[in-house]
């Protein structure tokens, strides 16, 4: 069995990472695995640094070129995202690969090319219920859940101090964070409300939100015009973002849309308290006491679950702890990888 990965991202993202995660389960699972990817972007260093064969070209006219001549070499086509997916559908009399398409975003697909597309996938694979539901819906045809991996690393709390104090951050503070982009489906201004309003009833913290995006400036704006800059810290893109969960006290997801959160993954596997949501696959992830769930442009009510998080040690605890044995146990690499090759095989 030969696997083609197919990520034409320039990001380095929650799907990039699973991506490399895919791959590496795969690939301990004995697999022949490959990955097509954009040239000179963080997902094909990262590939070449984990030892894979990676295939990488400046645009993806060069990709479906290859799609057409090379990939009838391989067994299956994995595509991370609907995006790439098009090109290895229309590769596909030339390669006779099954193609498989991993969905991760939650917003509703419109469009009858769009629909086509998705029938003509082999096996649509959803990340969560909620995306499931949305594919079916629309699509007209099954999907299964698979949802991602989460992976422990070894983080190092003295790197994220060190980082903190160069930024002058006062860690005396209880520090709270969050990892996502400035982007319209992460809604990052109602994460400004909600700081806003647990500012109004405490001042013994400091958030830091790590990303970038189109709406950084909107954002920073927005901090301004509340005069919040000595208590919202715009921290930026930074490597190895895993490090900060070691001084997170909580993690917060304010989403309008969310396949599923694999940064949410990531506090659990920290045992850092969350707070979030209930966009898409957050829901699933958060309910059974693993976390605190807000509805979607609630500020009040993320301020308010903050708060209380900070306020009830005994309760977050009882809540980390539910949240790291599930992650653990439904969301590990073995794990993840029994559930894609039963559905290749």
């Amino acid at each position: 069995m030969k696997i083609l990965e197919l990520n034409f991202e320039r990001t380095w993202r929650g799907g990039e990472r699973q991506t490399i995660y895919n791959m590496l389960g795969f690939r301990n699972a004995g697999i022949s695995v490959s990955l097509l990817c954009r040239k000179g972007f963080p997902l094909e260093a990262k590939a070449k640094d984990a030892g894979f064969e990676v295939f990488s070209f400046n645009n993806i006219f060069s990709a479906f070129f290859f799609m057409l001549l090379r990939g009838h070499r391989f067994n299956f086509f994995h595509a991370q995202s609907s995006h790439i997916l098009t090109w290895c559908l229309l590769s596909k009399p030339f390669h006779r690969a099954k193609v498989i398409l991993s969905r991760r975003v939650d917003f509703v697909p419109n469009g009858i090319m769009t629909r086509i597309k998705y029938r003509l996938t082999d096996k649509v694979v959803a990340v969560s219920d909620a995306v499931k539901h949305i594919v079916e819906d629309f699509s007209g045809r099954d999907a299964v859940t698979i949802p991602d991996i989460a992976e422990s690393i070894t983080i190092n709390r003295n790197r994220a101090l060190e980082f903190l104090k160069t930024k002058k951050i006062d860690t005396g503070k209880h520090i709270i964070g969050t990892t996502a982009a400035f982007v319209p489906h992460k809604d990052p201004l109602n994460m400004v409300e909600a700081i806003k309003q647990l500012a109004e009833k405490r001042n013994d913290f400091i958030f830091l939100h790590f990303g970038n995006g189109e709406l950084e400036s909107n954002v920073k704006n927005k901090i301004e015009e509340y005069q919040l800059q000595d208590v919202y810290k715009l921290m930026g893109f930074v490597e190895r973002v895993e490090d900060f969960f070691s001084v997170f006290e909580v993690f917060v997801m304010s989403s309008e849309e969310e396949g599923l959160g694999s940064s949410v993954l990531d506090a659990f596997m920290y045992n850092v308290p969350v707070v979030s949501t209930d966009a898409g696959g957050l829901a699933e992830l958060i309910h059974n006491g693993r976390g605190v769930l807000c509805r979607k442009k609630a500020p009040s009510m993320l301020a308010d679950g903050i708060d209380l998080v900070l306020q009830q040690p005994d309760f977050s605890e009882k809540m980390t702890k539910l949240a790291y044995d599930y992650v653990i146990q439904e969301h590990s690499l073995a794990t993840i990888t029994t559930k894609y090759l039963k559905l290749l095989n």
